[in-house]
């Protein structure tokens, strides 16, 4: 979501110290808390790593709900003691020793963090205890009837009104603690809920002004809208099925990959069709389509309720709730466990950043003026985004820190997802929220009164959390600004993600392909963007996501084609040279995101395969049209249209990953950056990487260095006919290195490598070679199926999933074959209504094997002054 800020990300890769900040130590509670808990002793004479081994995942004692603790933290303004020793045992600054002189930052949120889970332990039974508020909050069954639960400090009455009692709460009053939780217990009536099941509740409550204002329950499972009411208001569901409608799991979660190959998706735009798609629509037909490009996560966007659909899902109103646009929450139980069935784990995109300040549907109904200790969030700009409109939370509340904390461990429990995405982290880190902040990789950016340590604190706690509950859980952070340690445990001192979203990267293809040529592509500055990132903090790469594609801006393949896309996407006639071109890139600028810019890869719903376009949501500006927000999926089932070739390729990348595990490998080397013949060469595990930019030349017997002597063949080629390219790779060829200058002599070698072997590399084509081993050669010729057999096999199982998928609960329609074709040509004739103008296909100009090639061998005076390149050159 912060990708729309256009903020300049700069994320320091290789490590530099800077003079520290003399603000380090600054507090930043509120001088107005009240203290209502005992401050904890200062722990001294214990190292701070010490510390945090022991707190990370302690075993905790249970305790009674109605603990006597405040709903505001306590102001922390003890002094931390420590020796020098002990502050070497902080282990990120082992890591990064230019961090040192951030020590006492490090330092004061350690001890804010300790401290925490210390008062959890002592008034709520421990963090993982604290985290199941809602077995407490909201609508709950105990002995013989239903308690409501509702933490409103500002409320002066409170009633629970709903269809149970006709919207009459005058029989329903609820009374308050001392702490402003509002309660009551509804008793059964004749051994049946005094609240049906999926009937409408709301709290009513009378603020300051003496005024009454019916909300939506803040801990709500489920809430609704009149469709047939433009612009009607939400209501509160009280979702509680019988065990006979209760979605009941099947499947165990799958493990942990190595490295997750991230499917973005938003079921509600999903469908091909112009309207909403549903969670089981999706489950039944896209997931399908997911599993068989090879790919092992799913991530699911707009899954939290929220009231304006054209947010995506970020301007969050129900927090407990699924969105009810797309179905119930059994019905995302059951996407979430055929995900499962299928190999795919899921990923929720989580929003604790901000949330809607829609004052009817959401949580900003229970602000009515009151302080930020009795609020769910800041007072004054403070508790205000300017850029997003939308509420800022005060991380320093403990009631917040249930509210927040319970609903993570809620959609890891109750609907087994695997982990989480979250959204907006760079304006949760600091005070000023990343806007116009160009982040430049000096560490006084990230450790100094900007930083908001309430916030981090909390996603100290989240981390500790998801992974107390889920070892296996995959967390991603989405930060543009590159804070050092967001990716490190905490147990060392970080803040404990497992990844960091590479933001930087798409707005680099952004920017190449809006105001470069290709004659002024620098392949030097492509590799410093996609590896500029941390060391030892891993990132999830990827060429474009949603934010790429929302209206104003469009998808990669628009970008490169336009609007040739109407009218030259047919395998029918030759490719035009911008067609030509525009898949060749596709598929180079996709692969090698993926192959060269983290341990993890994102693509999201729709771009494997080129989708066209950009994505607009309904809304006044468009006549709340969805025909931008949908996924034409017939364009890649129509056979003879060319999007076939890049979901092909897309297919491929994933299952050399599956194979060759080179996305989790610790071995990057980034051999050559030729700027002058366009050409990248990069090792990524065992595997070889050529990259060749160049848009006419193919050379023939390029040089490329390796690590391992011996015999390399063709792995993926972008340019095999199965992908649309031209076939100008044999893939029959045995490639046998020879030995460059002294062995353990680096300076001495080609390019830094002590080994090398030539290969053909055609214009706009990438190429990845794999050393075959060659003591079971014989045997894997006998036994094993080669890889581009096994990618044909791939391309078989792609067509029986696709076909299944489109088939499913259709008996009734018409023929698929028909259908695709009819939604081919709809998808011409509609882009003519937006002005788009047909053209007519021209004799296709020369192909690219027309152009000229670099002679079968490079001069030696060419080959000398490669070999004396470094990989700064």
């Amino acid at each position: 979501m912060l990708g729309s800020l256009s903020l300049l990300a700069a994320t320091p890769f290789a490590f530099r110290s800077f003079s520290p900040s003399s603000n380090n130590n600054r507090s930043l509670s509120s001088a107005t808390n009240h203290e209502i808990a005992k401050q904890l002793a200062t722990e001294s004479g214990r190292g701070s790593q010490k510390l945090l081994r022991r707190h990370v995942f302690p075993v905790y004692r249970r305790v009674s709900y109605g603990s006597p603790i405040s709903a505001v933290m306590i102001d922390d303004s003890s002094t931390i003691t420590t020796s020098e020793e002990d502050t070497q045992n902080i282990g990120i600054l082992d890591i990064d020793s230019a961090l040192r002189p951030f020590k006492d930052h490090f330092l004061y949120r350690i001890k804010k963090y300790v401290d925490q889970k210390n008062l959890f332990e002592n008034y709520e039974g421990g963090l993982e205890e604290f985290a199941k508020g809602y077995l407490r909050f909201g609508f709950n069954r105990e002995e013989d009837g239903i308690v409501y639960r509702e933490w409103a400090p500002a409320a002066q009455e409170a009633q629970v009104v709903g269809d149970f009692n006709g919207w009459h709460g005058s029989n329903h009053k609820m009374e308050k603690n001392e702490f402003g939780v509002w309660s009551i217990k509804i008793p059964d009536s004749e051994g049946n809920p005094a609240i049906p099941h999926n009937s409408r509740v709301k709290f009513r409550f009378k603020h300051g002004d003496g005024v009454w204002v019916d909300r939506i329950p803040a801990w709500i499972k489920y809430a609704t809208v009149d469709p047939t009411r433009f612009g009607a208001p939400y209501d509160g569901v009280h979702w509680d099925p019988p065990p006979s409608e209760r979605y009941e799991f099947k499947y165990p979660r799958p493990p942990k990959p190595k490295a997750p190959r991230i499917y973005e998706a938003h079921v509600g735009m999903s469908s091909s069709e112009p309207r909403i798609n549903s969670y089981r629509e999706f489950a039944d037909d896209v997931l399908p389509r997911i599993q068989a490009n090879n790919y092992n996560t799913v991530q699911l966007m707009a899954v939290m309720e929220h009231s304006y659909y054209a947010s995506f899902g970020y301007h969050v109103t129900n927090f407990f709730s699924v969105s009810s646009r797309s179905g119930t929450p059994e019905d995302l139980k059951y996407l979430i466990d055929k995900a499962h069935s299928l190999g795919l784990r899921v990923l929720m995109d989580v929003v604790h950043s901000h949330a809607s300040n829609n004052v009817t549907d959401g949580l900003n109904g229970f602000d009515v003026g009151q302080s930020s200790q009795e609020s769910y969030f800041h007072t004054g700009e403070r508790g205000y985004h300017k850029l997003w409109d939308s509420r800022l939370f005060n991380y320093g509340n403990w009631e917040v820190l249930r509210f927040l904390l319970s609903n993570l461990r809620w959609w890891l429990e109750e609907f087994k997802f695997d982990g989480f995405r979250f959204d907006g982290v760079t304006s949760m880190l600091y005070h000023h929220h990343g806007i116009n902040m160009p982040f430049t990789g000096d560490y006084n950016e990230y450790f100094s009164e900007a930083t908001d340590v309430d916030a981090v604190v909390y996603l100290m706690l989240a981390n500790s959390l998801i992974n107390s509950i889920l070892p296996d859980a995959t967390v991603i952070a989405e930060d543009v600004s590159g804070m050092p340690g967001l990716g490190r445990p905490v147990s060392e001192g970080g803040i404990g993600f497992d990844y960091r979203l590479a933001m930087a990267i798409p707005d680099k293809w952004i920017d190449y392909l809006k105001n470069k040529n290709d004659e002024e592509w620098s392949m030097t500055d492509l590799s410093c963007s996609l590896t500029n990132r941390r060391y030892t903090e891993k990132c999830i790469s990827y060429a474009e996501s949603h934010d790429q594609a929302i209206v104003g801006d469009k998808t990669l393949a628009f970008f490169l084609m336009d609007k040739e896309m109407y009218s030259g996407m047919s395998c029918l006639t030759d490719a035009s040279p911008t067609i030509d071109r525009g898949i060749a890139l596709h598929k180079m600028i996709h692969f090698i995101t993926m192959a060269l810019g983290g341990e993890g890869y994102l693509n999201f719903m729709g771009n494997e395969f080129g989708h066209p376009e950009w994505i607009d949501f309904p809304r006044e500006g468009n006549e709340w049209s969805y025909e931008k927000c949908r996924r034409q999926w017939t364009l890649v089932d129509t056979d003879h249209l060319r999007y076939k070739f890049m979901n092909a390729f897309d297919r491929a990348m994933n299952a050399l990953d599956d194979k060759f595990s080179f996305l989790s490998s610790t071995k990057q080397i980034v051999s050559c950056t030729d700027d002058e013949n366009k050409v990248i060469v990069f090792e990524r595990g065992d595997l070889v990487f050529v990259f060749n930019f160049h848009p006419e030349n193919t050379y023939d017997g390029y040089k490329v260095g390796c690590d391992l002597p011996g015999k390399y063949r063709v792995a993926l080629d972008s340019d095999a006919w199965e992908f649309g390219g031209h076939g100008r790779v044999s893939h029959d060829v045995d490639h046998f290195t020879s030995p460059e200058g002294i062995p353990g002599v680096p300076e001495t070698n080609f390019n830094n490598r002590p080994n090398s072997f030539k290969v053909l590399s055609p214009a706009r084509t990438c190429v990845v070679y794999y050393k075959v081993d060659e003591s079971v050669e014989e045997t894997n010729d006998v036994n094993v199926i080669s890889f581009s057999e096994t990618l044909e096999m791939d391309v078989s199982k792609q067509k029986n999933a696709e076909e299944s998928a489109i088939l499913v609960d259709h008996g009734d329609k018409e023929n698929p074959e028909e259908t695709n074709d009819r939604d081919a040509a709809s998808f011409d004739e509609e882009l003519q209504k937006d002005g788009a103008k047909q053209e007519s296909i021209e004799e296709p100009a020369a192909s690219v094997l027309d152009k000229k090639i670099v002679g079968s061998k490079l001069d030696e005076p060419e080959v000398e002054e490669m070999e004396d390149r470094t990989p700064d050159d």
